[in-house]
């Protein structure tokens, strides 16, 4: 069972290794490296963690808590489709603002499709499926009314969506990152109209060949 005590270690130990990712790199950064900045013996950030990309998945862990956490104001408040998905994008935006700087030191990683840095990875399932969740919940909360075939299957698709903004952000140089938030209030209104949208019988087809595919692929 874990204590209180190892909890704080664990966050420890996650807080030194995100401090010398940034001052050294990622791949700089060695496990006796991190455990010295941590102020554990080796063997205790092994016990904890049994590489570096362990490290990084107890940080996507505690990315999606936060981007929950900072998510659930708006979901609180607002029951429009749009307004849901718009908050909960930049939520996530403003969350992983402090992490901007070295972002891409890991998304040479994450591209990999062997690496298990990789959102798509089956290390990072436990936070996937948490980022999925979150999107369920902003689906689930409003007033946007999916055919019945696609309604279980677009958390996922919005997840894949935010994505391409997670992927857009790494690139972004500009201030505050203002054209990732540029992105996501000029993306929304049109994902928003495609699922309105989704219902019309001519749509319909289209739809279900979207469905369709997913589950293809999965197979």
């Amino acid at each position: 069972m874990s204590t209180a005590k190892a909890e704080q270690t664990r966050g420890t130990i996650v807080a030194s290794a995100m401090r010398l990712f940034r001052t050294v790199g990622y791949d700089r950064a060695t496990m006796r490296a991190i455990a010295a900045e941590a102020g554990v013996s080796v063997g205790n950030a092994y016990y904890y963690f049994g590489s570096k990309e362990h490290l990084v998945q107890a940080f996507y862990d505690q990315l999606q808590e936060e981007h929950a956490e900072a998510a659930a104001a708006v979901l609180a408040r607002e029951k429009g489709f749009a307004a849901r998905l718009e908050g909960v994008l930049l939520a996530w935006v403003d969350v992983a603002a402090q992490h901007h700087e070295f972002a891409g030191q890991f998304f040479k990683n994450a591209a990999d499709p062997s690496s298990p840095l990789s959102p798509f990875s089956e290390e990072s399932a436990p936070a996937r499926e948490t980022s999925i969740g979150l999107h369920a919940l902003l689906l689930d909360g409003s007033d946007a009314k999916a055919t019945a075939a696609l309604r279980p299957r677009l958390p996922e698709l919005l997840w894949l969506l935010h994505m391409g903004v997670v992927l857009f952000w790494v690139y972004d140089a500009s201030p505050d990152q203002q054209r990732t938030r540029t992105l996501v209030t000029r993306v929304v209104p049109v994902v928003d109209k495609l699922v309105r949208l989704s219902r019309l019988p001519v749509v319909r087809g289209v739809v279900d060949d979207v469905v369709t595919l997913m589950d293809d692929l999965r197979s």
